[in-house]
Order: C-alpha cells, then structure tokens, then sequence
C-alpha cells in the first residue's frame, strides 16, 4: 500500500481562517480562506481573505491579504475564496455580500482585483464558489451553492458550464445536490427572505473530484456552527449531471467531528500532496472551545469507489498506508 508522506499535527495553521482552499503551482502551494469577523475580515495590509505560502503543505508562510477589497462601503462581509489558473491568469471567484463575483490576478499571491461585475444577478444569494476543470476534455464548470424555495427549502448546490472568458456563464444553472435529511437542517423556524420557514435547511462548500471516469461533488451540510456540521458527496457521470447522492441520509459520511476534540469540519477543498500520489482534503474546524474555525489536512482514500476522509485528526500525525 502507498503510504502518505507527511507528518503533520492539526491545525497546520494557528489563526483563524475558514473555508480553506489549497492551489498548487508547480511544487508550491497557495492557501487562501476565510477571515475573521473582526474587521470585516480585513487583513493587517487592508485587503481580504488571508493568504499563506507553503511548499510541503505542513508548514505555512502567511503573505498578507489576497484581495483589493471594493471600493463600495457596503461590502462588508467577505466569504469563501477559490482560485483557477488558465493560461498564465488566476481567476478568483469569491462572494461579497452573499453574491458571487470574480477577480483577477498574474500570480497566485496576487493581489487580486475585482473584475466588475456579478457572476449570477438574478439570484438572491449565491456563495461558496468552485472552479472545476474536467480533465477529459479541459472545459471548465462553475460549481457554487444557492437558495432553492420548494421541497426541502433552503440552500443548495449548483453548476453551470462556463464561456471562454471564465467569467460568464453558459448556460441557467442546474441541481447538483439539495438537502434530503434533516441533518442538513440549517435553523427550525427561521425568519429569512422576510418570511418564516419551518426549517430551513444549507448545503454548500461543493468540491469536485473526477476518479475512474465519474465525478465526486464533496458537499458540507448543516449548520456550520454546530458539531453536526459534515461533509457528504454525490456521484455523477458528467459535470452537469444528473447528480445522485444515495449515502448521505443518516449523516455526512466522508467527513464528520469527534466529541470533545474536533467540531464541525468541513467546507474542504482536495489538493495532490508532495509525493504527487496522495490527495488530501484541506477543511476547517472548530476547537472544542470554538474560539476560531482553523486548516486542517488529512488524506482523502477511497473505500469500496466511496471517498472517505482519514480523519478529522488532532495531534501529530504519522505517515499512514491509504485505503485504496
């Protein structure tokens, strides 16, 4: 059995940073997450979304903040960035104020300058932004969560095929996974939308992985301040779908908490580690204090063609054989 080459401990960085994603450039990584409420999230530089360097995806450098922040004042919550390179540019695609925009940058560390315009306008609220590239064929997808107002309503996940310019969508969006069990119960009785739901439920945080000619959407579910919070997949024969998710309806089955050590992990991205063998889920979690969700990293294996994370784990960590 292939063994992972890394010994780490969790979290592999000390400070607050949420919704973490891992870009690998050539033998370099690149993490960027979610700041804190403090300030709006701004960094100590004045830009957004805190940024760290790491060449063994063990030990991080932090850089600053990765993006201009807008010039518009009422922006002021800023959530869940992810990166794509194409020809030499990287695209981020990150939500203010609970709508999806794209900025855009020469280098990984950039900084990133928004590019001006709304990816979905006609959605109330658009998030947690994923840039996939099928490597059948090299077109990209965009896949990202957004409210939904029949059946289970709440917060689901969505894609749409993606122009030239990876900036405008080709195509209206179609379902990728909605909520189907009530661990994915966000908040019972929630006022939102200037209404009252009897339960309103979240599914978010998607993340494609393409293995044997299928593709794996890893999805988080629940709420993200609870030890509920987990990660769960469906299972597609092409990026648009139809999607299936047949495994998930007792709770999240890739990733999940353990009591009294880690809560509430999730909103992961996948990133081939530095023996270019070993994939490894980069999410976050609560401490059992919940002062800060923090980056974590564990391998990502396959068990019977189903992705299982190989954790959450706390404390150091040894190389390991995988399950696959």
């Amino acid at each position: 059995m292939p063994l992972t080459a890394l010994n780490y401990k969790n979290p592999v960085w000390p400070g607050y940073f949420a919704d973490p994603f891992v870009l690998r450039v050539g033998n370099e990584y690149f993490a960027y997450g979610t700041g804190s409420d403090e300030g709006n999230g701004r960094q100590p530089d004045g830009r957004v979304f805190p940024l760290l360097h790491s060449t063994d995806l063990v030990n991080w450098e932090y850089l600053g903040g990765a993006l201009e922040p807008l010039t518009d004042s009422r922006s002021t919550a800023y959530w869940a960035p992810e990166v794509a390179e194409r020809e030499g540019k990287f695209f981020m695609y990150y939500a203010a104020d609970m709508r999806l925009r794209i900025a855009i940058a020469d280098t990984p560390h950039g900084p990133f300058r928004d590019a001006g315009n709304e990816l979905f306008p006609d959605e109330p609220f658009s998030i947690d932004a994923h840039p996939f590239r099928d490597p059948k064929d090299g077109r990209w997808y965009l896949f990202f969560a957004k409210d939904f107002f029949d059946g289970r309503t709440g917060t689901g996940t969505a894609v749409v095929p993606l122009a030239d310019d990876m900036m405008t969508p080709r195509e209206p969006p179609r379902v990728v996974v909605r909520a189907s069990a009530d661990w994915q119960i966000y908040e019972r009785n929630r006022r939102w939308y200037d209404r009252d739901w009897e339960a309103w439920h979240t599914v978010e945080g998607p993340f494609v992985v393409e293995r044997g000619g299928r593709y794996f959407c890893l999805y988080s579910g629940g709420r993200w301040e609870t030890a509920d919070y987990g990660v769960g997949f469906a299972v597609a024969d092409h990026p648009l779908g139809p999607w299936t998710d047949e495994w998930s309806h007792l709770g999240p089955t890739v990733l999940r908490g353990r009591e009294g050590e880690v809560l509430g992990p999730g909103h992961n991205s996948v990133v081939l580690g530095p023996d270019d063998r070993t994939l490894y889920m980069v999410y976050h979690a609560w401490d059992v204090q919940k002062t800060a969700r923090r980056m974590c990293i564990d391998p990502l294996v396959w068990v019977e063609g189903c992705p299982k994370c190989v954790g959450p784990t706390s404390g150091r960590t040894e190389p390991r054989p995988s399950a696959d």
